[in-house]
């Protein structure tokens, strides 16, 4: 999530706040400091903002705890949680790859509401095994009743709510496939926004009441991140069962070590090609290096005929190849983790496959989701 503020770790896990988090909880603390001011007058009105800022701070902490829960799970499975985040629909636990099978997907979406339901018997059998009265008992009633809804509203079963990845999960098991989970619960999910949107338009319309607008913020959300879902979801199956070697170009530029830089500076003008940079084979064809114009500018033009590419090329990176079987869609999210633009293909032997860019992984989406319409 963009434009978030880093305020430290929990249990090992970067913990960011979103800035709407703010206006979230400057209006819970006024909502529930005014409450408490009009329900226990002697409070007075400063007392119960602060009343009211605390109780705000433990409902958010609630946020956090649900978010452990799914967080702590993952962990277990050997699943990488990468932040946690609060914002202003609560909080979000991101998860460095999602689980590898459904009962592990379940047990990772059920783990928050779960947490949340705890917490309400918590609350509830202070307040009622206790005998508290007060303006503590009202405080410990919204912390019970905020973490039963919670639970319940998690529960609805559309992405990307935990209800939705539960429901994936079972879709999941029962096809075998979990993109299939993914488009069918984010249908759901999608399905709910309206509902939502509804619920806070036709009040509006009919008696121009404001009273439901969080209803409408909350269908947007869902319809936004449910489409996302959706889409994503897609794309994994289009590239499922594709490799590296599936989205290399075809007139990848590719180089024998062995000529000499006149002859590969004539090749380049002849074929009339516009890659500045070459990878460069032996005669086993196996990769051994790249070569850039860049290279060729520090051997004078006099010295090309004598001079070799071997004896000019750089080495490659490692972390820039990629194996020819590995599956495209790890390729992708390996692109993206680190943020390059192409790969350099090899076999396990050595022997170099190709160049792989993002434009060519794009146009194989493209033709393939032409092919097989959703």
């Amino acid at each position: 999530m963009n434009n978030t503020i880093r305020v430290g770790n929990l249990f090992g896990i970067p913990f960011y706040i979103h800035p709407s988090w703010f206006l979230v909880l400057g209006l819970v603390t006024w909502t529930y400091g005014s409450g408490l001011s009009a329900a226990f007058p002697d409070l007075g009105n400063g007392f119960a903002l602060l009343l009211g800022l605390m109780t705000a701070l433990m409902l958010f902490a609630s946020v956090v705890a649900h978010e452990l829960g799914h967080s702590f799970v993952a962990i277990r499975q050997g699943i990488d949680v990468k932040s946690i985040t609060l914002f202003i629909f609560g909080g979000l636990a991101s998860l460095e790859r999602e689980s590898k099978t459904p009962a592990e997907a379940f047990w990772v979406a059920i783990a928050g509401p779960l947490v949340s339901l705890f917490l309400f018997g918590i609350f509830a059998g202070i307040g009622f095994g206790t005998g508290v009265s007060g303006a503590l008992a009202g405080i410990l009633g919204v912390l019970a009743s905020v973490n039963l809804s919670l639970f319940a509203f998690n529960l609805i079963p559309g992405l990307p709510l935990d209800g939705g990845n539960i429901l994936k999960a079972i879709v999941w098991k029962i096809t075998g496939n979990p993109n299939k989970g993914v488009v069918f619960a984010s249908r759901v999910g999608q399905a709910f926004g309206w509902i939502a949107i509804a619920s806070g338009l036709i009040p509006l319309f009919l008696v121009g009441s404001f009273g439901n607008f969080w209803n409408l913020l909350i269908g947007f959300f869902l319809l936004q991140n449910a489409g996302n879902a959706a889409q994503v979801a897609r794309v994994q199956e289009q590239l499922t069962g594709l490799t590296a070697s599936d989205a290399v170009s075809n007139d990848s530029p590719i180089v024998s070590a062995d000529l000499t830089l006149r002859e590969f500076a004539d090749e380049q003008i002849i074929s009339g090609q516009n890659w500045q940079r070459f990878l460069v084979t032996n005669n086993d064809g196996q990769l051994v290096g790249a070569i850039s114009f860049d290279n060729m500018r520090s051997i004078p033009t006099q010295l090309w005929t004598e001079t070799q590419i071997k004896d000019v090329m750089q080495p490659i990176a490692e972390s820039t190849t990629v194996q020819a079987d590995k599956p495209l869609l790890e390729v992708v999210q390996l692109i993206e983790q680190q943020k390059l633009s192409a790969l350099t293909v090899i076999r396990e032997n050595g022997v170099l496959v190709g160049i792989l860019e993002k434009p060519a992984i794009r146009l194989l989406l493209e033709r393939r989701m032409q092919a097989n319409p959703a």
